[in-house]
């Protein structure tokens, strides 16, 4: 879901996309990028995630653990 969400909205190669990719210095995402994946997670699973949570998401994996541990997520 979250390579799919990526590729759709910031044109980058699907193969680029690995679990341990970081959004800047892998896939060459930059801070309002950033933003634009933790607003399209946002979307996805429903819940608001906190600014101070949100900066620590910088990479596929801490994405994924971070939607995975929330009890609110769909």
């Amino acid at each position: 879901m979250i390579s799919h969400k990526q590729h759709e909205n910031f044109c980058i190669n699907p193969t680029q996309v690995t679990p341990n990719s970081h959004f800047h210095k892998d896939l060459g995402l930059d801070s309002l990028d950033t933003v634009e994946v933790v607003m399209a997670l946002e979307e996805e699973f429903g819940f608001e995630i906190p600014d101070n949570e949100a900066d620590k998401i910088d990479a596929i994996n801490v994405a994924v653990d971070f939607i995975a541990s929330h009890p609110q997520a769909k």
